[in-house]
């Protein structure tokens, strides 16, 4: 109702101003000609009196009474007691008082009631000279256009009242129906969305905005119910083969050797269990942005050549070729610390599931304002159809169901690249996989 209100006052002002310019430019101006005309012919007859004395400006105001064809000229010259000496005048107007210079008044013209305007000028001597003219005409224009502005103002008034009302009833509109997909919404209707009119104004963009956020919601929330069921069917085998076997070791354990390995498996598998929360916990951390923080300008290219020296014992151990193309230098503004876990990630799946005598490559290159580093292995690769899935928080396909691991790890890679304004690409090595690791490498 205020938006409204505010529309009925800007349209009013606007009107307002419309009809004080018309007003300006018509009335005003016919006013502002009939002012300069009389100043003209009192500067004429004053000269005509400095020339001639009373008789010249006399004859003079004579000849102009009787040379006005149109009979709108008002004279009076009048002695310092106000007896009339010459004009087309009787006597001193009513109303017209001494010290006025410029007079609007009704007069008695003729036997007619006219509107005349009327100066006054006082001459050397004590004598005084009115002229002025009849502007009966043009008043009744002007009261003709008093009386259209007002009856404007009624239409301009309805027309703005209609206009608030609209206005109300369109944010009304527009605003109950995302009062209600809010409504339902919060009552836990996910699938609710804001009707979108096709327009293409300012209302739908809110609304797709609105449904792109109500998406995204739907999206996490489905992820934090995949995450769920994950944790408690991924977590519940190791946690219980900790109970089972520490109930075991307390009800046969025949030595303190055997309760010690019982207590040590079980450790094991706990830690295994810690390092799946830590590993959620640090997703969490990097996609609330909490490490931008750390964020600082470093070198990657020596990050990444320790890491290649890590992975190529590793690499050599199970029998796999490593190959590394890393240029000088890798200018880099980000978390080191999580840029070189991501790549460690993506190394470590290589390396996991790259066969004996497979190879593995990684190559990192400068790219305009950011940094590239690509991953390629010659293992089983992942499907097309699972490769929209595989950063997803503990999904495993089935060619990776056999192998040790969380299904966190491209979860985590893909969470570093958002935090860094970038983006992991996931393609066909033919075989094996290529991870394409794109990374934002200046400060935004």
């Amino acid at each position: 109702m205020r938006f409204g209100v505010i529309y009925a006052a800007l349209f009013g002002i606007s009107a307002a101003a419309l009809a004080a310019f018309l007003w300006w430019s018509t009335a005003g101006l016919l006013e502002r000609q009939t002012d300069a005309a009389i100043d003209t012919d009192a500067q004429a007859l004053s000269e005509r009196y400095a020339d001639g004395n009373l008789p010249a400006l006399v004859e003079a105001v004579r000849q102009r009474v009787d040379g006005n064809i149109d009979d709108d000229a008002v004279y009076l010259i009048t002695d310092p007691s106000f007896r009339v000496i010459g004009g087309n005048l009787d006597a001193w107007p009513r109303g017209m008082m001494i010290d006025s210079e410029r007079e609007e008044m009704r007069i008695m013209r003729e036997d007619l009631s006219v509107t005349v305007v009327l100066h006054h000028y006082e001459l050397p001597q004590g004598f005084h000279l009115l002229v002025g003219r009849d502007i009966e005409a043009k008043a009744q224009l002007r009261r003709m256009m008093a009386d259209a502005m007002i009856w404007a103002a009624g239409i301009a008034l309805a027309l703005g009242s209609v206009g608030a009302w609209a206005v109300r009833g369109l944010f009304r509109a527009m605003l109950a129906d995302v009062a209600a997909t809010a409504t339902a919404v919060s009552a836990g209707d996910l699938t609710r969305r804001v009707r979108v009119t096709g327009q293409g104004d300012e209302f739908d963009l809110l609304a797709a905005t609105i449904n792109d956020m109500l998406d995204r919601i739907e999206t996490l929330m489905d992820g934090v119910r995949q995450v769920s069921n994950a944790i408690a069917h991924d977590l519940r085998t190791p946690i219980t083969r900790a109970r089972t076997r520490l109930e075991d070791a307390a009800t046969h354990a025949t030595s303190p050797e055997d309760l010690h390995a019982a207590i040590e498996r079980a450790q094991i598998d706990l830690d295994g269990v810690m390092a799946v929360f830590q590993a959620l916990l640090r997703i969490a951390e990097i996609e609330a942005g909490a490490r931008r923080s750390a964020f600082a300008s470093f070198d990657a290219a020596p990050m990444l050549t320790d890491l290649v020296e890590l992975y190529e014992a590793v690499a050599e151990e199970r029998g796999q070729h490593f190959s590394a193309s890393i240029p000088a230098a890798l200018p880099m503004f980000g978390d080191r610390d999580m840029v070189q876990q991501a790549v460690a990630n993506l190394i470590d799946n290589a390396v996991k599931f790259t066969p004996e005598e497979g190879g593995i490559a990684l190559v990192a290159e400068n790219a305009p304002g950011s940094l590239r580093i690509v991953v390629a292995d010659q293992g089983p690769g992942i499907p097309q159809e699972d490769r929209a899935r595989a950063t997803e928080r503990f999904f495993r396909g089935e060619t990776a169901r056999s192998t040790p691991g969380s299904g966190l790890g491209l979860a985590l890679v893909q969470a570093v690249a958002h935090l860094h304004g970038g983006t992991l690409a996931l393609e066909d090595n033919a075989p094996g996989l290529r991870a394409i690791l794109q990374l934002r490498a200046t400060e935004s």
